[in-house]
């Protein structure tokens, strides 16, 4: 299944959850304009590489990707989920708060990570983040998700706190056997920066003030 949209509409126009996908495409187009002695140097220079860390590089990661799929993934996702965070964050708390998930997740790569040199790129931490945030705010919005069956594709509405639950425990477990292949030095998926991400959303959003709570289908959200 594939998340398409939620059903929860935001307050107010999201701007700076704008402004960052704005931000990520940027950068992409400028790395990929670039030739590719140049983009190689590109990446060594801005995304994180535990083996030779520089704590600057848990910012600029965070906004270079791997790919097409990789960029329009995460801003996909970021469209989903971010805008009702950033309406009850408020526009600048929602960028701080995005910013330290984002610090969080790389921080809790790099401790499962110490001795690689593969290079980390993405926003998905940060992203993570949000999600986590969304889950307590939100728990019982729904999910528009796309499902293709054998012969046709249709859509199901998904209550939130399944979705997100189900994508989290796939990063655990991503996680947890990606452990045992570490030694390969293989790049992949970073599977603990979006736990890491995850949680600190969740704590984060406990920690700092939200706007007032609003209703949809009846429902009070926190």
């Amino acid at each position: 299944m594939i998340p398409l949209r939620d059903t929860l509409s935001s307050r107010s126009t999201p701007y700076i959850t704008m402004a960052i996908i704005a931000v990520n495409t940027l950068v992409f187009l400028i790395e990929r304009g670039l030739d590719p002695f140049s983009q190689t140097q590109f990446v060594m220079d801005y995304a994180m590489i535990p083996a030779r860390f520089h704590v600057q590089s848990m910012a600029t990661s965070m906004f270079l990707h791997g790919g097409w799929m990789h960029l329009i993934t995460n801003m996909w996702f970021l469209w989903i989920y971010g805008d009702n965070v950033e309406d009850v964050l408020g526009r600048w708390r929602y960028l701080l708060f995005y910013l330290l998930c984002g610090a969080a997740a790389a921080g809790v790569h790099l401790f499962f990570n110490m001795d690689s040199r593969i290079p980390t790129v993405g926003a998905s931490g940060a992203i993570a983040g949000v999600m986590g945030a969304y889950l307590l705010k939100f728990p019982h919005s729904k999910i528009v998700m796309l499902v293709p069956l054998v012969v046709f594709i249709t859509t199901v509405e998904v209550r939130s706190a399944w979705v997100l639950l189900y994508w989290f425990a796939i990063q655990i477990f991503g996680g947890l056997t990606e452990m045992g292949r570490a030694h390969l030095q293989q790049g992949g998926v970073a599977w603990f920066a979006h736990v890491g991400g995850f949680l600190a959303g969740m704590a984060l959003i406990k920690l700092m003030r939200t706007e007032q709570p609003y209703r949809h289908r009846g429902e009070l959200h926190w």
